[in-house]
């Protein structure tokens, strides 16, 4: 049997998954008996006629958000020539943290960076020109995109498997499906269909709470749900698959593993909350300090790929 022909593209992310396909350590060395991986930009010297010179590709994975141009052309032009393509990741699947930008407008984005922020220096106000001509020539790049998308606004996606990286668990299930060559579902992800609070071992009692603080405000208790220690926890809307590592590590859940079956991840946290608040006029909306920043809060991972997904201008010319 032929080894998988695979290509490994780093879109617009921070680079944790390319090394967090690195976490599975010495198992890499099985992976590798099945699959050679063709083009890996952070760990080879490609250039873009390599891509297009490739021949076609058994798989692509694709990690990081659709965020620029070349961004955009990578994974349009890796999906005509794989014959499964896989988002990999948080931003991948869902935008991930970068979707937070989406909240301004680009003008806006490039003014904050270039312009406002102190440590611009000498050249505050220069902003990225699509165009420049140096000595040695016309140098050109890509223009950034007005919104950050995930993979699939651009392209067809085959599989997804989430998380801010994907767990090595994850990662190995999903290189043993490519060397099954299984067909793949309709949207579907690798890994289990249930939720972070399914894997977590936390004790639950159906306790009401009547305010919902930041993480440093309250000691901890170990053995106790977060939520229902008035703690922000993502774990009733986040797809599981990570064993709940976070909550394990006394870390309340913070949704990278994406949406679970809805396409709204903060709506669903949104219900979870009515259901430990108090449902009379005893709540102080004061007392909610963990939702000053309901965005933040409660699509840190997803903003991007949510019902609304961008920043909407209110009466007044506000956001």
């Amino acid at each position: 049997m032929s080894k998988l022909k695979v290509a490994v593209y780093w879109a617009a992310g921070c680079g944790g998954c390319d090394v967090g396909l690195l976490d599975v350590n010495e198992a890499l060395l099985e992976v590798l008996e099945d699959v050679d991986i063709v083009f890996w930009p952070v760990a080879m010297d490609v250039k873009y006629k390599d891509l297009e010179s490739l021949p076609n590709l058994d798989a692509a994975i694709v990690n990081g958000s659709i965020r620029n141009e070349e961004n955009e052309h990578i994974v349009k032009l890796l999906r005509s020539k794989a014959r499964i393509l896989v988002a990999f990741g948080s931003c991948a699947c869902e935008g991930g943290t970068l979707g937070l930008a989406n909240l301004d407008s680009k003008q806006d984005m490039l003014k904050t960076v270039y312009e406002e922020t102190p440590t611009t220096g000498s050249l505050r106000g220069v902003k990225p020109s699509k165009v420049f001509k140096a000595p040695e020539g016309e140098l050109r790049l890509p223009d950034i995109l007005e919104l950050n998308k995930p993979i699939d606004s651009a392209v067809k996606v085959d599989y997804y498997v989430s998380g801010c990286p994907p767990p090595v668990k994850l990662i190995l299930e999903l290189f043993q499906t490519l060397a099954t060559g299984d067909k793949p579902a309709s949207r579907p992800h690798i890994g289990p269909d249930k939720s972070v609070c399914d894997e977590c071992r936390r004790e639950r009692v159906s306790k009401t709470v009547q305010s919902i603080s930041r993480l440093y405000r309250r000691p901890l208790d170990p053995e106790k749900c977060f939520l229902e220690q008035g703690l922000l926890c993502m774990g009733p809307a986040t797809r599981g698959g990570c064993g709940a590592k976070c909550v394990e590590a006394n870390m309340p859940c913070g949704g990278c593993g994406g949406m679970l079956n809805v396409s709204d991840q903060g709506a669903r946290m949104i219900g979870a909350l009515g259901s430990i608040l108090p449902t009379d006029d005893t709540l102080n909306m004061s007392e909610l300090e963990a939702l000053k920043d309901p965005v933040g809060a409660l699509y840190k991972y997803c903003f991007s790929a949510s019902l609304i997904g961008r920043g909407v201008k209110v009466k007044g010319g506000g956001r």
